[in-house]
C-alpha cells in the first residue's frame, strides 16, 4: 500500500494477455493500444513492460494463447471415439454453428479480422484452420468415408458453420434448429 491507502496492482502477463482478448473482441486489433489496456486493466503504461518487450510481444502471446484454446477446443470435440463419429461430427456443427457462445464468436471474427491485414495473424489463423479440417477429416475418414470426400466434407462443415455466424437468417425459416439438424444431417451423413 502506498502511504495514501491505496492499494497496488500487480498483473501477471496472462491477465495481459487475456485482457487484451477482451478488448480485441470488443474493439478489434486497432483498439487493441497499450494505453487502454492499461486503463481497462487499472495500472499504468508503464506496468505493461515489465512483462512484454513490446507490443508486437503482446499481439505474439494474444495469438499463442487464442490457437491454444482452438486446438484444445478442437481435440475435446473430435477426439475419436469408435462408432460413435457421426455424432462428434453433428456435435462439431452443433457446437461450432450454434449461437451461444458471442463472446468466442466475437474473438474469432476479431482474430480473423486481424489475419486479414497481418501475415503473423493469418499464419495462425490458417495452421487452427488446417487443424480443425485434419481433425473432422479424420472423423469423416473413421465413419467410412474415402479421403477426398472426408476433406470436402470437413471443409463443407466449417465453411457452413462459420458462414452461419455471420448471417442474419432467423427469419428465414420458422424453426432454426430444426434447419440446422437438417443441414447437419446433410453434411455428415454418408
Amino acid at each position: 500500500m502506498s502511504g495514501k491507502g491505496s492499494v497496488r496492482i500487480q498483473l501477471d502477463s496472462k491477465k495481459w494477455v487475456t485482457t487484451g482478448i477482451d478488448l480485441l473482441a470488443k474493439e478489434g486489433i486497432a483498439g487493441l493500444r497499450i494505453e487502454s489496456l492499461a486503463k481497462r486493466c487499472g495500472v499504468t503504461k508503464g506496468s505493461f513492460y515489465w512483462h512484454f518487450k513490446d507490443r508486437q510481444a503482446l499481439l505474439d502471446a494474444i495469438l499463442e494463447q487464442w490457437k491454444q484454446g482452438r486446438i484444445r477446443d478442437i481435440e475435446k470435440s473430435t477426439a475419436l471415439v469408435p462408432g460413435k463419429e457421426h455424432e462428434q461430427l453433428q456435435f462439431a456443427f452443433e457446437i461450432y454453428g450454434s449461437n451461444r457462445n458471442r463472446k468466442g464468436m466475437a474473438i474469432e471474427l476479431a482474430v480473423r479480422d486481424w489475419a486479414r491485414h497481418d501475415s503473423r495473424a493469418a499464419a495462425v489463423v490458417e495452421s487452427v484452420d488446417l487443424y480443425r479440417l485434419e481433425c473432422t477429416c479424420k472423423l469423416f475418414v473413421s465413419a467410412g468415408m474415402n479421403a477426398a470426400d472426408a476433406k470436402s466434407r470437413s471443409l463443407l462443415l466449417y465453411a457452413c458453420v462459420f458462414g452461419l455466424s455471420l448471417m442474419h437468417y432467423a427469419n428465414f425459416d420458422d424453426n432454426i434448429g430444426d434447419l440446422k439438424q437438417r443441414i447437419s444431417a446433410h453434411i455428415v451423413s454418408n
